[in-house]
């Protein structure tokens, strides 16, 4: 299938963000998912399932929330490294730590950048719509957005196009109006095919999809992306 739309406005109007890795630090999650397993490979191992599961979920038509990806996950990957499964209560209190993660350093100000230029900000996600809530009060950022989107309306997870085309249709805006930020090479590759622009921070073990279409913006931090967001605004 090919792009629905490979041009977009120099500086859009809404700009939706991702929010696991993109704006939360989860440092605390993976020294938790490590010290639950003895293992320093596990939270990669977890995480990498969780993503991939919701994926098979969307493919086969099939929907179940997050979180329980997540705890479904947490057996999974107790199974790849040869390890015991945790205990329900240990895999409710690992997934419990989603709402509980700092913003990182990066994010406020960059997110102020974006909100004195007059730009729209939207946080986008595939948890659900009361874990994104929880997550961004937690941070400390809620009031930096005018809304938060879930995938749970369409219940197709990211990067399905569906999920990008609801959500723009959802802002009022076109595919060429809103950009996307994420931290995740898949989430940019999602965003560019539906006709979005990009943004990719370059967090820490993050890295793009070779085969996808570079992003519009491209940093270490927010702030950089930020940046060239508000140089590409037009003069006058």
């Amino acid at each position: 299938m090919q792009t629905l739309l490979t041009t977009s406005s120099p500086q859009p109007k809404v700009i939706f963000f991702d929010v696991n890795e993109t704006l939360l630090d989860m440092s605390k999650l993976k020294r938790a998912v490590g010290k639950a397993f003895g293992n320093k490979f596990a939270f990669q191992q977890w995480f990498g399932l969780l993503l991939h599961y919701s994926l098979v979920d969307t493919v086969t038509g099939s929907y179940h929330p997050f979180s329980a990806i997540a705890e479904a996950a947490l057996d999974m990957a107790a199974d790849k490294l040869e390890e015991k499964h945790l205990k329900p209560a240990k895999k409710r209190e690992i997934v419990q730590l989603l709402t509980e993660l700092p913003a990182h350093k990066d994010v406020p100000k960059g997110l102020a950048m974006l909100l004195d230029m007059g730009i729209r900000l939207v946080a986008f996600t595939n948890s659900t719509r009361e874990v994104l809530d929880e997550q961004l009060r937690y941070a400390g950022i809620i009031h930096y957005f005018e809304q938060g989107l879930s995938i749970d309306t369409s219940q197709r997870y990211k990067p399905h196009l569906d999920t990008y085309l609801a959500a723009v249709q959802t802002a009022g805006v076109q595919p060429a109006e809103a950009a996307l930020i994420a931290a995740h090479g898949w989430d940019v590759a999602g965003a560019l095919h539906a006709g979005l622009a990009a943004g990719f921070i370059a967090r820490p073990g993050q890295e793009l999809y070779p085969l996808a279409p570079p992003p519009t913006y491209q940093g270490k931090t927010l702030v950089e992306v930020a940046k060239q967001i508000i140089k590409a605004a037009p003069v006058g």
